[in-house]
């Protein structure tokens, strides 16, 4: 009985930290305003490369304007 209950409690609490940590962004290039999301990026030498959420392209800009946004816009602007 109090194996299941710590196995449960520990699968909860994995569960929370595996959801708690993913990050959402919006990426906009300030010379065309074009706007792209997506849940990481990498910074290259002055440059940002990323996978856009919508497209699935991989995407590579000199100057970005990144904010860190929540899971329910990142989907309501994906779903777009």
């Amino acid at each position: 009985m109090k194996l299941k209950m710590f196995s449960l409690v520990v699968s909860c609490l994995v569960l929370m930290m595996i959801t708690g940590c993913a990050s959402y962004y919006k990426i906009t290039d300030p010379t065309s305003r074009i706007v792209y999301y997506t849940k990481s990026y990498d910074t290259k030498g002055g440059s940002i490369a990323f996978k856009d959420a919508r497209t699935g392209a991989m995407v590579t800009i000199q100057n970005s304007e990144i904010k860190e946004i929540s899971r329910q816009t990142f989907d309501e602007e994906v779903k777009k």
